[in-house]
């Protein structure tokens, strides 16, 4: 059966009405693809190796700073990769992504939490925040919490079933544009502030900090922080390929169906709920498990990464990059976070402008992104 082409998908040559395939344009060339997989292993192999293997001082020696920064922006840009499937392909913008990350980051650290044991400033078995306040005992939900395969199923449990059912509710509604973004950043919003109070049992406004281990072996050992990196890279990586398998089947055509002419599939005998919702569902879990690496890394979770605010820049990276591809949502993550590592340092006062001046100008001067624009240069000079 052949489906009704969205009127701006990428890379189609579209007959009236029909297109063969979405993918009959690629986004990148063939020695692009090499060039982008030679950058990938560059940061994803040579980068950890050379902190490894390389003697403390030397001059090709990565710092602990440019090891943890890269892994840092790599779990960003598979947020930015999941955002892209979801609102590049689905039509899905959510402005509470941000919520299924930190979701996935406290999963994991009341694991680290627990493997500080006694170790923390009190040298009880409790964490430093429950004995600050006096608590007695591990609340119910912190059972298992110790043993890292029970968190690994956490990661993927609770921002998962919170994304199923948000979404059963939010789609079979059919509440879509921009009242879902609206409702997406109040979910994340009443989250925030809920993860904030001290009752709650997630640290309140501090969060988890002060880890110690991570899988029995030190967290700040150089051998860790290069396979947390190597394995943010590896993520990012699955991230991707999984998301361009997806856009690339039938499933992916019905989707851009879907956010093209979401009325005129449902007549075609499509309905849109399972749809949007197995996109909805597998965007956040890609999310979860990019917050769980996110976390030991940083050393640190607390409820401002709910903050709707980090929602909104997980948004700019995709717009910035080129929304409707998925190698965008990577380029706009990397150049976002790298600018705001330097304006945060150099500049701290202006780094809020300047991203607000950079969106209003990629919604005006570059609509189709970085990558849209190089596209558009490369067709150019054809």
């Amino acid at each position: 059966m052949r489906h009704p082409v969205p009127a701006h998908s990428e890379g189609v040559t579209a007959r009236p009405g029909y297109t063969d395939a979405p993918w009959e344009k690629p986004t990148l060339l063939r020695r692009e693809w090499l060039a982008a997989l030679a950058i990938f292993g560059l940061i994803g192999v040579l980068v950890p190796l050379a902190h490894v293997l390389l003697p403390e001082g030397a001059a090709l020696r990565p710092s602990t700073y440019l090891v943890t920064l890269t892994g840092k922006i790599l779990c960003y840009a598979t947020v930015a990769v999941a955002l892209g499937l979801i609102w590049g392909f689905a039509g899905i913008l959510s402005l509470g992504h941000g919520l299924f990350f930190a979701l996935g980051g406290y999963a994991f650290g009341m694991y680290l939490m627990r493997q500080i044991g006694r170790d923390g400033s009190y040298g009880k078995d409790l964490p430093d925040f429950m004995v600050f306040l006096d608590w007695k005992t591990l609340p119910w939900f912190w059972q298992g919490s110790d043993q890292w395969w029970w968190a690994m199923l956490m990661v993927v449990f609770v921002p998962g079933l919170l994304a199923l059912v948000f979404g059963w509710f939010a789609f079979r509604s059919r509440i879509k544009g921009v009242y879902l973004s609206i409702v997406t950043q109040a979910l994340t919003y009443a989250a925030m502030l809920l993860f904030f109070r001290n009752e709650t049992g997630f640290g309140g406004n501090n969060g988890f900090t002060d880890f110690k281990r991570i899988f029995g072996v030190s967290i700040t050992a150089p051998g860790t922080r290069a396979a947390l990196l190597a394995a943010s890279a590896l993520w990012l990586l699955i991230a991707f390929l999984a998301c361009r398998f997806i856009v690339r089947s039938k499933y992916g055509r019905v989707l851009e169906a879907i956010r093209d002419a979401e009325t005129r599939t449902m007549f075609l005998g499509y309905d849109p709920v399972p749809y949007k919702l197995a996109a909805w569902v597998f965007s956040a879990l890609l999310c979860a498990i990019a917050g769980a690496l996110y976390v030991p890394q940083v050393g640190i979770i607390n409820p401002s990464e709910m903050s709707p605010a980090n929602s909104i820049e997980i948004a700019v990276w995709v717009a910035v990059g080129g929304r409707g591809t998925l190698v965008g949502p990577i380029v706009g993550a990397f150049l976002v976070n790298l600018a705001k590592s330097f304006f945060t340092q150099a500049f701290p006062q202006l780094w809020l402008f300047f991203l607000g001046t950079l969106f209003i100008v990629v919604t005006l001067a570059l609509p189709n992104g970085v990558v849209g624009l190089l596209r558009r240069r490369r067709e150019t000079n054809k």
